[in-house]
């Protein structure tokens, strides 16, 4: 009892509190302590896990893009910008589902993008008619993306479209496929 009566005296005569006073305080300065430390992440969890090869999809139409936007888990997130397709796998909070980028997979929001915008009419990778301001803001947009995630493919017109869309009547092609002339229709 000799140490213990001497370690509650000194309690006392340190820090002006009764001992369970201050051991009170004591166990609530580590239970807050703990529960501040796990708000934050520890040096560990920079650490990027290995991750696994980007699964590359070449010329893909922007119908066969939208396969890619979170729906089958199977398959990898990806997001076009210009026209440059980017797998997002490795960020699945921010652009799977329910994420709060998840309606820019498996699309080329590229217009959106520029414009800041989260309107369903804007997610198009058509970027005519954009500022040379809003054109800025795609390209640091587009280096953001280049330095982040791997590029797996591009999407190209649908076969028998023109870039804007235009349904094409192919009249004559020359043995090596090239085209000769063609007529948009629409």
């Amino acid at each position: 009892m000799g140490i213990y009566s001497t370690v509650m005296e000194s309690v006392t005569e340190v820090t002006g509190l009764s001992p369970t006073a201050f051991f009170t305080i004591l166990a609530m300065m580590v239970v807050v302590y703990n529960i501040v430390c796990g708000m934050f992440l520890g040096p560990e969890d920079f650490h990027q896990k290995p991750q696994k090869e980007a699964v590359q999809v070449g010329d893909i139409t922007e119908e066969e893009l939208r396969a890619y936007d979170g729906s089958d888990p199977k398959k990898p997130l990806l997001i076009a910008i210009k026209g440059q397709i980017y797998d997002v796998s490795s960020s699945t909070m921010f652009y799977g589902r329910g994420g709060p980028y998840s309606m820019f997979t498996g699309k080329d929001p590229s217009r959106a993008l520029a414009m800041l915008s989260f309107k369903p009419e804007d997610l198009t990778g058509n970027i005519q008619g954009l500022s040379a301001e809003e054109l800025g803001v795609l390209e640091d947009w587009e280096y953001k993306f280049m330095e982040k995630y791997p590029k797996v493919g591009r999407v190209v017109p649908a076969p028998n479209t023109t870039e804007n869309g235009d349904e094409v009547h192919l009249h004559h092609e020359d043995r090596n496929g090239l085209l000769l002339q063609q007529q948009q229709i629409g």
